[in-house]
């Protein structure tokens, strides 16, 4: 597998706190590679690593073969970044913006940046300063995705927009991006449940698990079991079964590792007076939540 972005043993800290503990990261060429977990989970401090904006506080990391400490000038022809918290000139009209940006990218298509910009209907007689958020986050998008770079990354850039400008704003990102790497940040999966092809969650500063989407909605499973007696939690159970619960008869759990003949050979050997068992394939939604759950608890 030929990765464009990876990273080993991450870490980074701020003072006494730390952001990143060990971080490795591979994200496939040309896959949609989504970053997901709770706010402050760490994803930004993540990108701007990988963009140059901080330095690790040890280990290394490489995007398109470079050391990412390295990255800069014409290394950013070939890389699209788009951040929430990203400052714009806001004098500039969007038409002005875009003519500031061409010289600076050998690439730039300028059939494909006015497709674009008639797609999302932009004024382009608007100074950046008078548009609305949603509006201002498709600037940005068309002056990363107008020079065609090999890399787009993607900081949180649907925080706050409504369902239509978010759908939007994707349509467009994916209806010119075929072949092109993509990192996108997120809390939110509603926004990345749909196109994402790759998966990371981020908890606090730990990168949990990272795999493809078929492969994780896979292994995981709410398993709903039936027992011909009082429901009671036996001891030994396998750590990879999540929020287990009892009530009256029955149990409830989420199998995170989910293999159709082990956890039979499991649930026989535990729970010798099994009546039913029913495997539920989960959202992605309901997986993460699963997580977030499970590790507040071991935390506590």
């Amino acid at each position: 597998m030929n990765s464009d972005i990876a990273a080993r043993s991450l870490r980074k800290e701020f003072g006494s706190t730390v952001a990143l503990k060990k971080v490795d990261l591979d994200v496939p060429e040309s896959s949609i590679y989504a970053l997901v977990g709770p706010n402050g989970a760490g994803k930004t401090t993540l990108i701007k690593i990988l963009m140059n904006i901080h330095l690790p506080t040890s280990g290394r990391s490489e995007v398109l073969g470079t050391d990412s400490r390295k990255l800069a000038g014409r290394c950013f022809e070939r890389i699209g970044y788009v951040s929430e918290n990203q400052e714009c000139p806001n004098w500039m009209t969007v038409a002005g913006f875009l003519r500031f940006l061409q010289p600076f990218y050998p690439t730039w298509d300028s059939k494909l940046a006015a497709e674009l910009l008639a797609r999302y209907r932009l004024p382009t007689d608007r100074k950046l300063g008078q548009l609305s958020r949603g509006m201002r986050m498709k600037a940005q998008l068309i002056s990363s995705l107008a020079y065609k770079p090999r890399l787009v990354v993607l900081d949180e850039p649907f925080t706050g927009l409504d369902a239509m400008v978010r759908d939007e704003l994707i349509e467009g990102l994916l209806s010119c991006a075929e072949g092109t790497t993509i990192l996108i940040s997120s809390h939110d999966l509603n926004e990345i449940d749909t196109f994402a092809s790759h998966l990371g969650y981020l908890d606090e500063g730990v990168l949990e698990f990272s795999e493809d989407i078929e492969s994780l909605r896979g292994r995981f499973r709410e398993i709903i079991i039936t027992l011909g007696s009082s429901a009671a939690l036996p001891p030994g159970m396998p750590r990879s079964w999540l929020l287990p619960e009892a009530s009256e008869t029955v149990v409830r759990f989420i199998d995170s590792r989910y293999d159709e003949r082990q956890t039979l050979d499991d649930l026989g050997r535990l729970f010798p007076d099994l009546k039913d068992v029913a495997a539920n394939p989960l959202p992605l939604r309901s997986i993460f939540v699963a997580l977030a759950k499970n590790n507040r608890l071991q935390v506590s």
